[in-house]
């Protein structure tokens, strides 16, 4: 028992290493991506730069055909302003009026769509602030020059953004393979342990058995063998406790209360006399809940035990079952020592525990049972330290 303990720790240990590891890996990944993002953000600030240039040298272009004389020479100019073929650029007067001179936007839309015009100005105006050409200052006249992102420039913006969504998402559906992948193997090693211990305690249980009934053929013994075979009927329970958690248990109908009082006067033999247990139903007799009874009875062993090492011999436990319309809850209280918020998070992994002795399973197991085997829910509904600690099961109806 002891030795599968200790395998099944290890175990545990090396799975939770590698999550660690796997969550480093993802770390890395995301710094990777968010790097490319603060590159990429660079490189658009850039090329937004190097636009604006465009821009200018289009717009001073403009300004020297408009003052041109015949004796002017336009090629630069009409080069300048024939280059520009991906930076969208609308003109508007000296009153923010459109113009009929715009540039790479799309004509079909302007005729399909007579907002489309003043909607692009409105977009390129929250981008840039315009660049204005003074053709006179006596009157007044003046165009304005505004304009939006090439195509260049989008892809460079949010090709990063794509990019981490696609990194996520592959991120994510692996992490989620792998996650089932060490649920799976995670309930072979328990099967496997619980299998094997079912096993290895069926043959002393059997042996004891039969010693047992030597024993009733020997004078003097008739008080010793019922002693004796309280101990073996013990082990046979947790032989087929054990049995069950390496198969899939046959839940049956069953009265929560009668089983939680039963195992409140286990316990209550077994504790000192300055602990005080307590069982509140609400008035409730009979509340039936589908349940696998050797199991379930493991799982209120477990949280009255803890409690009871939780209170170091005095204090008080107390059990209140309460059945709603379409769940039962059962909390398990203690006035023991309490839990601190850092260890809240850890009380149902393998291996935890603030015990000097054991092996930190006993929880592990009681949420393995009432989560896969019965649907149910577990958890720590209250803990404060020096004040005590509540455990809560929910049953689904």
């Amino acid at each position: 028992m002891g030795q599968n303990n200790r395998k099944l720790f290890y175990f545990s240990h090396m799975i939770q290493q590698w999550i660690n590891w796997r969550s480093f890996l993802a770390l890395t990944a995301i710094l990777i991506v968010s790097g490319t993002i603060f590159y990429s953000d660079y490189l658009s600030k850039k090329i937004a730069g190097e636009e604006k240039q465009k821009v200018e040298l289009w717009v001073a272009a403009q300004r020297t055909i408009l003052n041109s004389t015949a004796e002017t020479d336009l090629t630069l100019a009409s080069r300048l302003s024939t280059e520009n073929d991906d930076i969208p650029i609308i003109e508007t007067n000296e009153k923010d009026s459109i113009t009929n001179n715009y540039l790479n936007i799309d004509s079909s839309e302007i005729a399909a769509n007579k907002n489309y015009l003043p909607q692009k100005l409105e977009e390129f105006k929250r981008l840039h602030p315009p660049i204005v050409l003074v053709i006179s200052t006596r009157p007044y006249v003046a165009n304005r020059y505004y304009y939006g992102e090439s195509n260049l420039q989008k892809e460079v913006r949010y090709y990063p953004i794509i990019q981490l969504l696609i990194v996520g998402l592959f991120i994510f559906i692996t992490a989620t393979a792998q996650k089932s992948r060490y649920q799976n193997t995670q309930n072979q090693v328990w099967a496997g342990l619980a299998k094997e211990t079912a096993h290895q305690l069926g043959t002393p249980v059997t042996s004891l058995e039969g010693w047992i009934e030597v024993l009733r053929d020997i004078n003097g013994t008739e008080k010793i063998v019922p002693e004796i075979e309280k101990d073996v009927d013990r082990l046979k329970l947790i032989s087929d406790r054990f049995g069950k958690i390496g198969s899939i248990p046959k839940l049956e109908e069953k009265n929560i209360v009668e089983l939680v009082s039963n195992m409140i006067s286990y316990i209550k033999k077994r504790a000192s006399g300055k602990v005080q247990f307590t069982l509140d139903t609400k008035g409730e007799t009979n509340i039936p809940a589908m349940i696998s009874p050797p199991l379930f009875d493991w799982v209120i062993e477990n949280l009255l035990k803890n409690a009871l090492d939780a209170m170091e011999g005095k204090g008080s436990i107390g059990v209140v079952v309460q059945d709603e319309t379409t769940r039962i809850l059962i909390d398990v209280s203690d006035t023991g020592k309490g839990i601190t918020k850092s260890n809240i998070s850890k009380v149902f992994k393998p291996g935890f525990t603030t015990k000097k002795r054991g092996w930190g399973l006993g929880l592990t197991l009681t949420q393995r049972i009432v989560e896969q085997y019965h649907k149910g829910q577990i958890f720590v509904k209250q803990s404060e330290p020096g004040k005590g600690t509540t455990f809560r099961i929910i049953l689904n109806k």
